[in-house]
């Protein structure tokens, strides 16, 4: 496992001023991700694992929290809030055997879409996958999911469909 990027942590602040950090997750956010993911909406969770995700499961938060910061590197958009820091939204990549594709997700809280904070968390994970020197970056996204593909579209990834597959959109951005 890879030393905590800590060189990745960055704060900033909205068009409406409020103030966000984006950072690698940790261990030790399971509880943050738990609760961001059950306060999502049965229909981001679908678009973002393309099925239906009732409550997550134990081994889904282990996953989404256990990363090795090289090969899997994870970013969270926190806020401070009462009780320490809540958690906005969370984009990550998994790179390839060959350490030269990523395939990235993304996912951000309902009440925090059209804050400027996808884009943010993009930016700052195709930096940090161009800085581990992977080429491309791609993803696959439903076709109903029309903001996520201009979402897509506006950060300079191509679209084509999915071979044999009427329903998902492969997205992909040399880096």
């Amino acid at each position: 496992m890879a030393e905590y990027p800590a060189h990745l942590v960055q704060r900033h602040r909205l068009f409406d001023g409020r103030a966000v950090t984006i950072r690698p997750i940790r261990p030790d956010d399971e509880a943050l991700v738990r609760h961001f993911l059950d306060e999502l909406s049965g229909e981001s969770r679908y678009l973002r694992f393309q099925k239906w995700v009732h409550a997550p499961s134990e081994k889904l938060v282990h996953f989404l929290t256990d990363v090795d910061h090289d090969r899997h590197l994870a970013l969270v958009c926190t806020v401070p809030c009462a009780g320490g820091e809540e958690l906005v939204g969370e984009a990550r990549y998994v790179a390839d055997q060959n350490g030269i594709h990523g395939e990235f997700g993304i996912m951000i809280a309902d009440d925090w879409h059209k804050t400027g904070i996808a884009g943010l968390l993009m930016e700052a994970l195709l930096g940090a996958a161009r800085e581990r020197g992977l080429q491309t970056m791609e993803g696959q996204v439903l076709t109903r999911n029309a903001a996520m593909l201009r979402f897509a579209r506006g950060l300079g990834f191509s679209i084509e469909p999915m071979v044999g597959d009427f329903t998902t959109m492969r997205i992909v951005k040399r880096l």
